[in-house]
């Protein structure tokens, strides 16, 4: 048998129960090595009950820099006798199983290209380890120690993350560093030579950081001006507010100690946007976070801000559905639902962040463009990019930035106006319209907010023509939004190459990793990654310079290619779809394959009959 052999360049999944501390473990062994400077990237799929279900944790390590899920496993710490079967049978060959010896495996384990490493992780928790609550804890501390010894990891990294975790409360550490050396000490003595996967030092890192996709997106609330944010809890969005209200108790303190931020737990999630709504209107910068189901149920209060003309911000961190479907699992299910959220004719404008740094900037961003615009404006996350860390670079923010708070009146505007204003009169000849915060003046800019059909100066009405110049006006000022979109990420692999791909979101790194897996078998793709909706006019030409177009996403339907052919006009059979959809994050291998054998079973033009006319 041929053990794979390699160094920084390998995939290990830890296969546990749900609730049992392991979560802590697995990330302790992803950090450590990001301190060791080699790229990784960590990915935890778990259940959306408290506890006893199966839990797994990937952690990829590879110095070339890809971060996204290669696909197949070269290690497997196996430690949950639910899933043993399936996490031996998914081994690639040559890997290495990990598992608590402590129960011998039964006869059916019969494979003969793999290294089996049992170490009895129970008796030793038994024997050493006095406290019979801490013994399921610190048995997932233990396997971290022997993988130290087995992949030739740098052990201090270890202890020292241990101390740095347990600063203060020091008297927690003594016992998880303890247990570090029993699992390294029992690897050494038994499996001395066992494994050729190996972790070394590396400087590819430098000046990067380890972040969540929520927690970036907080920082971008915060940095983007947000000062009120209405919110119902719901997995897995409830981190950002989380860490918003953190961030705020830190940076948005007065001289007294008083925060200058609101943050208003709501009954549901039509009343978390009813108090964005509410503050927007009022003036100030005001977000909700949410996943599917709360889209689902802020679609009547999306499209009373679109026809009503308030701005807001809401982050969808989007999840495996419909319905409840699996909280806990990723998807980019909610592409449709977003651009047409609400009944009649509404469109709304996305935002599709691809790692933790466009995240934080596409929320910052997303403040700026919902006061330009007067309209809700929709970060679109997902599971796999919030709730998993991500190596990215640095948050940067340039302090002479300004808030750009659109087209408002003051006092002094109002008062110099020759004719009466008027809250829905298009001036510019772009769609937006001149607004006022309450308060303003004391006779004039005030006007009614109203849902129902009204003419240019807020008054209801049912003449059929005033209702067509909104609407009409509306469309004007979605042309307008296409300008102030960021532009899509555009790579030539081949000038004159027929054959192309589109991604977005956190599908990025993957998708690029499987278009370098093409290439070097002969297959050529050019790609552009779509990064806000409405599309700029470089979509569209990159789709007609193309014969075929593979548009890859992470749901059932191909939401972002109906999209595409919906607004752009395409021939549908010019894009195809590439889609993943179990609730796991897309991985390189899935995305090549699917590519391959389209192409191969794609029908060859027939050759005429005859010689050349």
């Amino acid at each position: 048998m041929k053990k794979l052999n390699s160094i920084n360049d390998f995939v290990i999944r830890f296969a546990n129960v749900n609730g049992s501390g392991s979560a802590s473990a697995n990330n302790l062994f992803a950090k450590a090595v990001f301190r060791l400077g080699i790229p990784v990237s960590p990915k935890n799929i778990f259940p959306s009950n408290i506890q006893g279900l199966p839990t797994w944790y990937e952690v990829r390590v590879c110095e070339k820099g890809y971060l996204g899920r290669r696909g197949g496993y070269d290690f497997i710490v196996a430690v949950n006798g639910q899933t043993l079967k399936k996490d031996y049978e998914d081994l690639c060959s040559g890997g290495y199983f990990f598992y608590d010896s402590t129960k011998s495996l039964t006869q059916d384990y019969t494979r003969t290209d793999i290294t089996l490493i049992g170490m009895p992780l129970t008796d030793i928790c038994n024997r050493e380890i006095d406290n019979p609550k801490l013994r399921p804890l610190l048995k997932n501390i233990i396997y971290v120690g022997a993988l130290a010894y087995l992949l030739d990891m740098d052990f201090p990294i270890l202890t020292d993350s241990i101390a740095r975790q347990f600063s203060k409360k020091p008297k927690l550490a003594e016992p998880n560093i303890r247990a570090l050396k029993l699992g390294r000490e029992y690897a050494s003595e038994h499996f001395a030579h066992t494994c050729a996967l190996s972790l070394k030092r590396s400087d590819k890192l430098a000046g990067h950081i380890l972040i969540d996709g929520n927690s970036a997106t907080a920082l971008g609330a915060l940095y983007g001006g947000a000062t009120v944010a209405g919110w119902y809890p719901i997995t897995p969005s409830t981190s950002v507010i989380e860490a918003f209200d953190k961030f705020t108790r830190q940076y948005r303190m007065d001289e007294s100690g008083k925060r200058k931020a609101a943050i208003i737990q709501a009954e549901d999630e039509l009343s978390a946007m009813g108090i964005a709504l509410g503050a927007s209107w009022s003036g100030a910068r005001a977000f909700t976070a949410t996943s599917g189901p709360g889209v689902s149920l802020m679609t009547e209060l999306l499209g009373l801000a679109y026809f009503s003309e308030i701005p807001v911000v809401l982050i969808n961190v989007q999840r495996a559905g419909p319905s409840t479907g699996m909280p806990t699992r990723t998807q980019q299910s909610d592409v449709l639902a977003c651009a047409y959220a609400s009944h009649g004719d509404t469109k709304h404008v996305l935002l599709f962040p691809c790692d933790p740094k466009e995240c934080f900037e596409m929320t910052a961003k997303s403040f700026d463009l919902a006061d330009r615009l007067q309209t809700p404006v929709i970060v679109m996350s997902d599971l796999d990019l919030g709730m998993n860390d991500h190596v990215c670079m640095p948050m940067e923010w340039d302090d002479t930035r300004r808030y750009d708070r659109g087209k408002v009146l003051d006092k002094a505007a109002l008062d110099s106006m020759a004719r009466d204003w008027g809250r829905y009169l298009d001036s510019d000849n772009d769609g937006i319209c001149y607004r006022t915060y309450p308060g303003t003046h004391p006779e004039k800019g005030a006007y009614f907010t109203r849902g129902s059909s009204h003419d240019e100066y807020a008054a209801y009405t049912e003449d059929t023509d005033a209702y067509k110049r909104c609407m009409e006006r509306l469309t004007q000022k979605f042309e307008t939004t296409r300008d102030l979109m960021p532009a899509p990420h555009i790579q030539i692999n081949a000038k004159a190459g027929k054959l192309g791909a589109i991604f977005y979101g956190s599908t990025t790194h993957a998708a690029n990793e499987a278009i370098e897996q093409l290439r070097a078998k002969g297959i050529v793709l050019n790609s552009l990654r779509v990064l806000g909706f409405p599309f700029k006019d470089e979509v569209r030409k990159f789709i007609n310079q193309h014969d075929q177009v593979f548009v890859i996403e992470q749901n059932r339907d191909g939401q972002m290619r109906t999209l595409l052919i919906n607004e752009l006009d395409l021939l549908p059979s010019k894009l195809i779809s590439i889609a993943h959809v179990d609730g796991t994050p897309i991985d390189a291998l899935s995305i090549t394959r699917s590519i391959e054998a389209l192409l191969i079973d794609a029908p060859k033009p027939k050759t005429p009959k005859g010689g050349a006319a």
